[in-house]
């Protein structure tokens, strides 16, 4: 049983009863962000290596496999990508697949898995800057909505995620660390603490505060975009395109099953020097 710490659930039989080989397998959502609730879903994220002849017939390939059940008492939440798309979305300013590639909640890892952390330092650019951005905007629309803690949260998280990443280049996901490195609001613990409570609760801090705090995060982003030292387009195509046909045609997949503690999400090499 591979043991994530906080989730009571076989997590790497899952990734055994996959139809196809698994590269990776990690745990993503509120418990790489470090809010989890006591009836938090576990977020499964990863990538599936279809069969050369899925990919050359005339039928359309399954490049998405998504699936939610209850597991051992633990709803569960999986999502995984043919190795190809997740490779295209990483090479598209996708944070969000980039927070799953070095989660480190590793359900299931191997040497395909680590030659792929290796190449992701050549598809960090300044401008993921506009996923968390962007990402930023939905969540609080959906907090002004609803005055739910949870997306408030997420605003907070994907706001302080990208100040980060541009100014080190380094991806970070976890709030609690975040919020340590860079000047966050005082009441952002009190909340995560509210959140480890209860999925579904309320905000309970004054709206126009938080506003502020927001915009300020806003102009930060913003600021450390303008700044950074991070490349304006990716330099790892052809070397990620050589890495897809390997994996496809020699079966590099995952070979092991592994379990990593909470921590930095490291981008080797951090940012480069221009």
């Amino acid at each position: 049983m591979t043991d994530v710490p906080g989730i009571g659930a076989d997590l790497a039989s899952v990734v055994r009863e996959q139809p196809d080989p698994v590269l990776f397998a990690t745990v993503s959502g509120a418990h790489l962000y470090g809010f989890p609730s006591r009836d938090s879903d576990v977020d499964l994220r990863g990538v599936h290596v279809l069969p050369t002849a899925d990919l050359v017939g005339l039928r359309e390939p399954e490049e998405t496999r998504s699936r939610m059940w209850v597991r051992d008492g633990t709803e569960m939440d999986l999502v995984t990508h043919d190795l190809r798309k997740f490779v295209r979305l990483m090479l598209r300013r996708n944070g969000y697949v980039l927070e799953q590639l070095l989660s480190p909640l590793v359900v299931h890892t191997g040497d395909g898995h680590r030659e792929l952390i290796s190449l992701a330092p050549g598809v960090v650019t300044r401008h993921h800057a506009h996923h968390y951005r962007g990402f930023a905007s939905t969540q609080w629309r959906l907090f002004e909505k609803s005055g739910e803690l949870k997306p408030l949260l997420y605003t907070f998280r994907v706001l302080l995620t990208g100040i980060h990443l541009m100014r080190s280049g380094e991806v970070q996901a976890d709030l609690p660390t975040l919020a340590g490195q860079i000047a966050s609001p005082a009441y952002l613990p009190d909340l995560i603490a509210a959140k480890a409570e209860r999925e579904h609760g309320a905000a309970d801090v004054p709206h126009a505060r938080v506003e502020a705090d927001v915009e300020r995060l806003h102009v930060l982003l913003d600021e450390a975009q303008e700044a950074s030292a991070l490349p304006d387009a990716p330099s790892a195509y052809d070397a990620l395109h050589a890495f897809v046909v390997r994996a496809r045609l020699d079966g590099v997949t995952g070979d092991l099953d592994g379990v990593g503690g909470a921590g930095a999400l490291a981008v080797p090499g951090g940012v480069p020097e221009r």
